[in-house]
Formats: C-alpha cells, structure tokens, sequence
C-alpha cells in the first residue's frame, strides 16, 4: 500500500514539472508581425513628399522690324575704321513688345563694321556701314540679324544715309561730321521703299560717329529671348 502511494506521488511531481518546464509561445502567437517592425520595414509616419518641380521656361519674341536704338562707346568713321572692326554700345530705348518692357535701356549690343572707305576711295567720297550682331538680355548673349546702315559722303559735301536690305525698315542716325558737331541730325529712311534722306554739308570732310552718337538699326529676322 505504501509502495502503491508513493508511485502516485512521484508520478503527480514528475507532471508537475513537465507543466512547469514547457516554452510559453503566447507573446509570439499574440505579435506576429513584431519582428517585421524591428527589420527596417517602412512606418505610416515616414515622409515620402517630393519637391514641386521648377517653373516651366517662358520666351517673349521681338518681332522683325522693330528699331533697336543703341548708343556707341566707340567711335567709328569712315577713315578711322575698317571693314570686320567691331564696336560696342548700349541700348538707348527700352524695347516692348504689346506694352511690356522685354530688353531694357542700357543692355549691352555688339556690332561691326561692314565697310569703311575714306574720302576719295568711294566714288570721290566715302562711306560706312554698320550693322549689329549681338545683344545681351538678362546675362545672355543672343546673336541678332539687322539691317545695314550704310552713310555716304560725296566729294562735294552731300551725305546720305541708306538702310540696306528692307523696304518696310526703319533707320535712322545721329552722329556729326568731323568738325561738324556731336548730335547733327544726319539721315533717317522709312516707308514703303528703301528710302534714302540725307543733309548737305560744305567742304570734304570724312563720316565721323563719335562714342556717345546715337545710331538706330531695324531687326530683319525675329528676336526670341527665353527666360
């Protein structure tokens, strides 16, 4: 009987500790998806905005035939210069296109000079032309097509100024004949034909336009200026 009891009661403390010794799985069961969070997965709270996009360039066109007025920094003339000679200057007139300002007053133009004969060496008088090449618009330099203003002087003293290339252009060009005076009206052509307007002036005297003189050029082809 004693034998039989003590079976018993080792067999309820050998149960007893098997209960006691089995792994818990409850924390696991109840969390699945805890490991998934401590392996770097994405979070509802992370920013994934991205930034606005730059605003889209716009560009303005100056159309043909509009007239840049520039005021020379260097001086030019029919014996001081010669053919492929480059000058500089600034605009003198803001340009606008439908009211609005699209190349202000004092951009910087780059310009040369087509053709430069002394007196004597054109027909018995002389002769300069002069056209653009390039004007700078909110630090670009942008390459232009303009008319040639072409100024001649005759022997017996009577100039004219001529606008190659245009019947519908315009051009005009104030300047002085050397000893004749910085800011004589010389010559301006307009209308419907390659108009030609000139001033006579006694004496043989050579096409001086001092730096300061004030000379108009028509666009040929249209200007676009992106910004």
């Amino acid at each position: 009987m004693r034998v039989h009891v003590g079976l018993w009661i080792l067999s309820l403390a050998l149960l007893f500790s098997l209960g006691c010794n089995k792994p818990s799985q409850s924390n696991n069961s109840q969390n699945p998806d805890n490991s998934q969070a401590n392996n770097g997965s994405p979070t509802a709270t992370q920013d994934n905005s991205q930034p606005a996009p730059p605003p889209a360039p716009t560009s303005v066109t100056v159309p043909a035939g509009k007239v840049l007025t520039i005021q020379l920094a260097d001086g030019v003339g029919s014996k001081i210069s010669q053919p492929g000679q480059n000058f500089s200057g600034s605009l003198s007139r803001a340009v606008l296109v439908n009211g609005q300002e699209v190349i202000p007053a004092g951009s910087r133009v780059e310009g040369q000079v087509v053709d430069a004969k002394p007196m004597g060496h054109f027909a018995g008088g002389a002769l300069l032309s002069l056209k653009l090449d390039s004007i700078t618009v909110d630090g670009q330099q942008l390459p232009v097509r303009t008319s040639t203003l072409t100024q001649t002087l005759k022997g017996k003293g009577k100039r004219t100024a001529v606008i190659a290339g245009g019947g519908a252009g315009l051009g005009a060009l104030t300047g002085g004949l050397a000893g004749g005076g910085k800011g004589g009206a010389i010559g301006a052509a307009a209308g419907g034909g390659a108009g030609t307007a000139g001033s006579a002036y006694p004496g043989n005297k050579e096409i001086i336009l001092p730096a300061g003189s004030a000379v108009a050029f028509t666009l040929k082809a249209p200007l676009t200026i992106r910004r």
